[in-house]
């Protein structure tokens, strides 16, 4: 059976305790690859390969580091297919969407911000004649970069590219869930010939492996993606250790449809934002308001539009959905929707378990699941599912729905759709949530802050917000 092995200074290992952790493929339930089951002694290791290579790539320039990520960019391009299947077999979700998102997203990460660093410009104030100020932007030093299952790959190079343009070293901890392109990513660090102790990537629980690198005195920064409660503790560990963080967490996200909206976008928006990856992404549209005077008809087409959605193999082109990641998510997943229908809720369609022929029928498939009859106050609409699972609520006015949608202890994205351009502006400034979108959804500017407010996150990350978070500022005041 394949071994994921730790990548430090450059090289290939074990866990020094030498133990290991199934690792299942959500397809069709069975274990196929051992990672290993790292802890602080391991963490402790690429800790100091990454704090003894950072004054030589720090010392490079940008233009030194820009080449090399350039190189990693290309590596990832050359196993382009190799990583698509294993994002997918890892995951859960179809090759398809691996192969139009995730992979090229990855690559394209690193070189975004390989390049944002040639651009990335200092300050400088002058006093009436008297003075100069000048700021610099300094590398923080080893950075902890945390990412999640939902988007391996495509989160981690998020996470690693800003900080190492910026001049930093990382140790990388992905999620033990999906390690297998971060595993990849290794082997083509070692291809390229990465300079060592640059960038490692340590395998292993959370709480061992996770835990242990968010509280290493030697590692002053920290960038994590994933669940509220995680964030929480990571807050509670770093915070008296006066650590940088940037806390990417939770979602409930609001998509709300007016009455004015163009119908059919909105209702084709509406399926992908409530069932892509299924609906595994901490973007996802979870809570659908629609107008009352088209809830009627919204209902009936979005209901039948989902029906039509195909859940099954993912090496199948013409699935739209493919497994959740893991028996205990499923598992959790049904339990919430057997939750909400004791609340009230009533299942429009899906709600169950799919169980897929074909070598298949041990594998976590979920029908694309919708909800409606729920009071917007109740536990389901109030807390993350992150699975296919949508709950339709009707609304009045705009007064109504910015009450509702704002109701929740989340505030990362939402959803207006409306032809009327200055309610969509007006509706979209009074959501507390770090992203709105105005007639789509998740589309993308690498460029533009990204985050959440309340429990949804800490800090902006994307474009110079990154490497604004991965350098620490020094003015050097002159007089003239």
């Amino acid at each position: 059976m394949k071994k994921i092995l730790n990548y430090i200074d450059g090289k290939f290992s074990e866990s020094i305790n030498g133990r290991w952790i199934d690792n299942y493929s959500p397809v069709n339930g069975n274990v196929y690859s051992l990672i290993p089951k790292s802890n602080e002694t391991d963490i402790d290791k690429a800790v100091v390969a990454a704090k003894n290579a950072f004054p030589k790539w720090r010392g490079l320039g940008k233009e030194e580091r820009y080449n090399h990520l350039m190189r990693l960019a290309k590596g990832i391009e050359k196993r382009f297919e190799e990583l698509v299947a294993a994002e997918s077999n890892d995951n859960g979700k179809p090759e398809w969407l691996a192969r139009l998102v995730d992979i090229p997203r990855a690559s394209k990460n690193i070189e975004f911000f390989a390049t944002a660093s040639l651009h990335f410009s200092s300050e400088f104030h002058d006093m009436d004649g008297s003075a100069i100020n000048y700021t610099l932007r300094k590398p923080v030093g080893v950075v902890g970069c945390i990412s999640p299952w939902n988007l391996p790959i495509y989160l981690l190079t998020w996470k690693i590219a800003p900080a190492l343009a910026a001049g930093n070293t990382v140790v990388a901890k992905p999620s033990e869930i999906t390690p297998m392109t971060a595993y990849i990513l290794s082997e083509i660090c070692q291809e390229i010939n990465f300079p060592k102790g640059v960038l490692n990537i340590i395998h292993g629980y959370g709480h061992e492996a996770g835990e242990a690198l968010v509280k290493h005195k030697d590692v002053p920064i920290i960038s994590f993606t994933g669940g509220t409660n995680t964030g929480q503790r990571i807050a509670k560990i770093a915070s008296p250790m006066f650590k940088k963080l940037s806390l990417e967490l939770g979602g409930k996200n609001p998509n709300i449809i007016f009455s004015d909206a163009d119908f059919d976008d909105a209702v084709d928006m509406a399926v992908k934002a409530s069932f892509s990856n299924q609906g595994q992404i901490c973007l996802c549209g979870s809570r659908l308001f629609v107008e009352e005077g088209i809830y009627d008809k919204f209902k009936a087409e979005f209901v039948k539009k989902t029906k039509q959605l195909n859940v099954g193999d993912p090496k199948n082109n013409d699935n739209n959905l493919g497994a959740v990641v893991s028996k205990q998510h499923m598992e959790s997943i049904l339990d919430k929707i057997h939750a909400a229908k004791k609340e009230g809720g009533k299942v429009l369609c899906g709600g169950k378990r799919i169980v897929v022929k074909g070598g298949l029928e041990n594998g976590y498939y979920i029908a694309p699941t919708i909800i409606e009859g729920l009071d917007y106050s109740c536990k389901t609409n109030q807390e993350e599912i992150f699975g296919p699972v949508v709950c339709m609520i009707p609304f009045k006015n705009e007064k109504e729905v910015i009450n509702m949608a704002n109701s929740t202890k989340y505030g990362l994205a939402g959803s207006v759709f409306t032809k009327d351009i200055s309610k969509g502006h007006r509706v979209a400034a009074q959501i507390d949530s770090g992203v709105i979108w105005i007639n789509t959804w998740l589309l993308r500017d690498l460029r533009i802050p990204f985050g959440g407010q309340k429990q949804s996150g800490l800090g902006r990350e994307g474009g110079f917000k990154s490497l604004q978070f991965f350098t620490e500022e020094q003015n050097v005041c002159l007089k003239i």
